[in-house]
Order: C-alpha cells, then sequence, then structure tokens
C-alpha cells in the first residue's frame, strides 16, 4: 500500500480528519479529534505508527519484522509499521481497521453516537 492509497483508505473512514499538528512533514489522522494513524512524509521509508491491543501488538511484533513498538509513541499501545515490507495489504487494511476501532471504542459515549449519526 503506497503514501496515496493509505490516505484514501483513512479518509474513507466515518469521522475522519487528516490534519498536520506538529509540524508541516507529519502527516496524522484523527476521528473525532483523537490520533489513530500518523507518517512522516519526510521519511525515507514509509512507516505509519497504529494504535494497536497491548496484548496483540506483542504477538504482531513477534511475528514481522516490519512491525516495531511505536516509535516517539507509547511503546505498549502504538505500532510502528513498515508499509513498504512484506506485510499483504489485507494486513495492512486490518491494522489500520483496528486502530481506529480502538480508538472509537475510546471515545465518550456522547462522540461516539454523534459519531454513529455522520453520514
Amino acid at each position: 500500500m503506497d503514501l496515496e492509497s493509505f490516505r484514501i483508505y483513512c479518509m474513507a473512514k466515518k469521522g475522519v480528519e487528516e490534519t498536520f499538528p506538529f509540524d508541516e512533514v507529519t502527516l496524522v489522522f484523527k476521528v473525532m479529534g483523537k490520533m489513530f494513524a500518523l507518517t512522516g512524509l519526510d521519511s525515507e521509508v514509509f512507516t505509519v505508527n497504529l494504535k494497536c491491543d497491548p496484548d496483540w501488538g506483542v504477538e504482531l511484533r513477534e511475528e514481522h519484522e516490519e512491525i516495531t513498538p511505536g516509535w516517539h509513541m507509547s511503546k505498549i499501545h502504538w505500532n510502528t509499521v513498515d508499509f513498504e515490507g512484506e506485510l499483504g495489504e489485507a494486513l495492512l487494511r486490518k491494522l489500520i481497521d483496528h486502530s481506529y476501532d480502538l480508538v472509537v471504542a475510546s471515545l465518550p459515549k456522547k462522540m461516539r453516537l454523534e459519531l454513529e449519526e455522520l453520514e
């Protein structure tokens, strides 16, 4: 999955916005104002930081060399995923979906209801 495909996939999700809150080269995707994916546009290798269930994150890191503890993030709750490695597109989409779903599940009930009402 290339950067543009990643961007399109993230933006197709309900309640997502594309932001640059840190600088002009760190692209961040948020759902209802909460971050679920970020990538550096100036990186030599296309990697993405994604939120992950801690237990599954450990399992993923053991199984795939392309998945490492989140760079500049909580090493427990975030993974850095090499999108240029051998991971298939289905797994990459699953990891993006998982990150999005974790963030949505952590939203206050009022915000989850607002999200459900969006088209």
